[in-house]
């Protein structure tokens, strides 16, 4: 396999979650357990990958949530990165806001997700 272009898209854990969901539904449904040490790598992977996700708010979004992040976050002037990175942690107090931040000092992230942490109560 050959990478044509490893920044195409940035995924949300939310997606990825979703993605591994059901491509293990999907595996389970037809019935392949292959037992090569590929395949046991690739179990491994997806096991403890949907192991971790499933402890994140990523497990509780869904496409509406995410749409109405996304809609409310607009007004503020926030790279893709910036809103990926509220999406994934979803930060509840303001320490964690500036956890996240790499400009400490009243960046457009902080500005935004304390928007959002006084508009929908941080989100969950």
């Amino acid at each position: 396999m050959e990478v044509k272009n490893a920044n195409a898209a940035m995924l949300s854990n939310y997606e990825v979650f979703k993605l591994l969901t059901d491509l293990k539904e999907q595996r389970k449904d037809s019935g392949k357990n292959k037992n090569s040490a590929g395949q046991q790598n690739l179990n491994t992977i997806m096991y403890e990958t949907l192991k971790y996700l499933s402890k994140t708010p990523s497990s509780r979004q869904t496409p509406e949530i995410v749409r109405e992040f996304l809609t409310t976050m607009m007004p503020h002037k926030l790279t893709k990165a910036e809103k990926l990175q509220l999406l994934n942690h979803r930060p509840q107090t303001a320490v964690e806001i500036q956890l996240l931040d790499e400009e400490p000092w009243g960046s457009t992230l902080q500005t935004g997700a304390c928007f959002c942490l006084c508009s929908d109560g941080g989100g969950e």
